[in-house]
């Protein structure tokens, strides 16, 4: 499975507002790019991208930003995906011709794109974000 840079940042600009989902306070994108490297250039397409297909809303202003529309248990991580990547993950044989093997390939890659659809679609942002917490709180330093 290779993930895009775009798709990437756009996962993580969602985690980063649902992180603070429920704060009431739009986040604005220089916090979203300097906290977690991404250009600043590149993550305005992607939250107006997002913004478009109803996942983020934003506010302008000094004190404007963005945040999330739904709660974070109410977005999946194939949901963003599909909207940062707007491609379908069926596969698509790229042979000429068709035979027994192939077919038999082919069918196997479609159980396969099925199988990770369906994990994408049961990993909501909600998860996520105590996945991230947690991995942050169990960190050592010496």
């Amino acid at each position: 499975m290779n993930i895009s840079a775009k798709t990437e940042y756009a996962c993580i600009a969602v985690l980063e507002l649902a992180a603070r989902y429920g704060s009431g306070k739009p986040v604005r994108i220089r916090d979203i790019a300097d906290a977690n490297g991404i250009p600043s250039r590149f993550l305005v397409q992607i939250l107006l991208q997002l913004k478009s297909a109803g996942i983020v809303g934003s506010t302008r202003g000094a004190s404007g930003g963005y945040q999330l529309v739904k709660p974070p248990d109410e977005i999946t991580l194939g949901e963003v995906m599909a909207v940062s990547d707007g491609q379908s993950t069926e596969p698509v044989s790229s042979l000429e011709r068709e035979t027994s093997p192939s077919r038999a390939l082919m069918e196997t890659w479609q159980n396969v794109a099925a199988v990770q659809s369906d994990m994408l679609e049961s990993v909501t942002f909600a998860e996520l974000v105590e996945r991230a917490s947690g991995r942050a709180e169990n960190m050592y330093y010496i």
